[in-house]
């Protein structure tokens, strides 16, 4: 059997199309025909490619038989032991529904690097992504980027993490529009020690700051009420949001 027959047989025991396949190589739709019909030959990374996805060795791919002879029953049952991972039949938009795989990609990925709508791995990216180094709209990892964001070194609109960056920033250290960790910085800060326009913290330091040791034009002591932050934050900064003001007024005067 030649390896354009041989391929063309494994390609259809998955049931894959040669665009499907195509997508899982890398390569295009043509590539695939011109394989099945002999008139090209993949290159070597393309044939260890190939061999991996249907887990036989690029010697039965090659020859179209097994270096045992095994019969053809018996080599299928063979190849489906070799499959390293998973990949679903069913696909959307070229995509497997789920792929398991050291370098994954499809609407469910997981691997030690993976790409999907969910995805999970060592690297990972996708809408909602969880790993070591994490890219997603919701990303969770040791470093993670996104949108709404958890991790040790966290950055995104709504961050948590030992250092957080983001709009909101929650963290050891968090830098933000609105911050609030051991070390806070931002427009509207809260920590241990904390720097912004508006500062509450043990250490305070901003245009309004309110703390046992706030420097600052507008410096309040521990027996602020509510009240009083509140009516200076809106004087000082009328734009301040209502459910900003009233969070950081209910901090000032419960916490310092």
């Amino acid at each position: 059997m030649s390896f354009a027959e041989k391929l063309m047989e494994l390609r259809k025991q998955k049931g894959w199309s040669q665009e499907e396949l195509g997508d899982k190589l890398g390569v295009t739709r043509q590539t695939v025909s011109k394989w099945e019909l002999g008139a090209t030959t993949p290159e070597m990374e393309k044939l260890a490619a190939i061999s991996d996805l249907f887990g036989i060795t690029t010697d039965e791919l090659i020859k179209g038989c097994t270096s045992q002879g095994e019969s053809p029953a018996k080599q299928t049952v063979v190849t489906e032991r070799k499959v390293r991972g998973y990949t679903s039949k069913r696909t959307w938009r070229g995509m497997p529904l789920v792929h398991i795989a050291k370098n994954a990609k499809g609407v469910v990925a997981i691997g030690l690097r993976a790409k999907g709508i969910i995805s999970i791995g060592l690297m990972s990216m996708g809408l909602v992504s969880i790993g070591l180094l994490s890219l997603g709209i919701i990303s969770f990892g040791c470093l993670a980027l996104g949108a709404f964001v958890c991790g040790t070194v966290a950055a995104g609109v709504f961050a948590l993490g030992g250092a957080a960056a983001g709009v909101f920033a929650l963290g050891g250290v968090a830098f933000g529009w609105v911050s609030f960790g051991g070390v806070s910085c931002g427009t509207y800060a809260i920590g241990g020690f904390a720097k912004g326009q508006v500062a509450v913290g043990g250490i305070a330091e901003g245009v309004i700051a309110v703390g046992d040791e706030a420097t600052g034009e507008i410096v309040f002591g521990s027996g602020v009420t509510a009240e009083e932050f509140r009516a200076a934050v809106m004087s000082r900064f009328p734009n301040t949001p209502k459910f900003i003001a009233d969070w950081m007024s209910w901090f000032a005067s419960n916490v310092t």
